[in-house]
């Protein structure tokens, strides 16, 4: 799979490295990893500290699906992952390529 900064709202997440740049949550922040699972609300991070679960609505992540890296406001991928083809359309047409 290609990423670009529009698709990626629209694609597997599970197995990019991931860094959560603010969250709402203060102890959320910083948090860097591989995505090993992903919820409806949710994203859960392998982390050299262990598996923590980090809430998508109230954080904003930057991934890494290669050399480049995407940033990404939780509440364009705050859907089940079956679904988010589906319901991020909207911002995938908002976000510049």
């Amino acid at each position: 799979m290609v990423y670009d900064n529009k698709n990626i709202v629209l694609n597997e997440l599970i197995g990019l490295k991931v860094k959560v740049l603010r969250s709402l949550d203060k102890k959320q922040s910083g948090i860097k990893g591989v995505v090993v699972d992903e919820t409806k609300n949710t994203l859960l991070i392998e982390t050299e500290n262990g598996r923590k679960r980090v809430v998508k609505k109230i954080s904003v992540f930057r991934f890494y699906p290669g050399r480049k890296s995407y940033r990404v406001d939780g509440n364009e991928i705050n859907f089940r992952p079956q679904d988010r083809i589906e319901k991020a359309i909207k911002f995938y047409r908002i976000r510049k390529k």
